[in-house]
């Protein structure tokens, strides 16, 4: 049995009013097992008319033992890059689609979190990737992903030119509409969309997948997770490229630039309810379970 959790931080999907039914039934569900609740301060202000008050993100994970995220992926995606210098335990309630990383749904949410909260669960550590451009030798802008980090054209078609190398030694010169670089964590997202291969979340690998390649050859690359890739840009292209981490955090790309992608030194915790099975979940949200129509009249 691993450790109970006591204090409990609660963010819910920012802007969505219907976060707000299943934020209550959590809220009075913790309250009832004796829980200290804190409220993330954007989150407090769905809950408007509840005696209720919010702090800071950050403040509000150095006050708790678990962080309990109520929305789809995308809003554990934003936690979690937020959170995760503070080294916090994530939970996720899926109010979103496909949900792959969270795992509760609101129907089961009070039974699996009572046995969550006593200690029944498992635990896994997922790696982020940290970006960075700009010269090395002075100030960079530097971010986070957990998915995946997004190389593409903004405003018009057409296809961007740049080299890429893995540890300074040259994979290819190529000409595609851009180029994707992602975690075991995000190679069910937008790379398998692009062709990508599935990765065991406990794999140590980086896999890079290119945006429809000008040379049909130019196939998907997967190498060690503690390698530094870096893209340089031709210095002839426009400026309209960008670089996006995780669909939600964008940076301007300029022409000469060079991109540096490595693994970021603070991991992720992601909580599973006890049993939790990898493969269950690929079976569920990809469809692999369903059986063969019957098309025939």
């Amino acid at each position: 049995m691993h450790k109970r959790f006591q204090q409990i931080g609660l963010i819910g999907k920012h802007g969505d009013p219907m976060v707000k039914e299943t934020l209550l039934r959590l809220y009075d569900f913790l309250i009832e097992q004796k829980r200290e609740v804190i409220f993330e301060e954007a989150t407090c202000r769905l809950l408007e008319g509840k005696p209720v008050s919010g702090v800071p993100d950050i403040e509000m994970a150095r006050q708790s033992e678990l962080v309990i995220v109520v929305g789809g992926d995308g809003t554990l995606l934003h936690a979690a890059r937020t959170l995760a210098s503070q080294n916090i335990p994530i939970l996720g309630i899926n109010l979103g689609r496909l949900g792959f990383l969270v795992d509760l749904s609101p129907d089961q949410m009070t039974n699996r979190l009572a046995e969550i909260l006593n200690g029944h669960y498992e635990q896994e550590g997922r790696f982020l990737l940290e970006v960075s451009m700009g010269d090395e030798s002075s100030s960079q802008q530097k971010i986070l992903a957990l998915n995946d980090v997004v190389l593409h054209k903004w405003n018009i078609a057409r296809m961007i030119e740049f080299e890429t190398y893995v540890d300074e030694l040259l994979v290819n010169d190529q000409r595609s509409d851009g180029l994707i670089v992602s975690t075991p964590t995000g190679s069910t997202a937008y790379a398998l969309s692009g062709g990508g291969p599935l990765l065991h979340p406990s794999l140590n690998a980086i896999v890079m997948v290119p945006i429809c390649p000008h040379t049909l050859s130019n196939r998907p690359i997967v190498v060690d997770g503690d390698s530094e890739i870096e893209i340089h840009l031709h210095p002839s292209h426009a400026e309209d490229v960008q670089i996006t981490c995780d669909g939600q955090t964008s940076l301007p790309a300029m022409p000469g630039e060079v991109i540096r992608i490595r693994k970021a030194e603070h991991q992720v915790r992601l909580i599973h309810p006890h049993g939790y099975d990898y493969y269950s979940i690929l079976r569920a949200k990809l469809g692999w379970s369903e059986s063969p129509k019957n098309n025939r009249c």
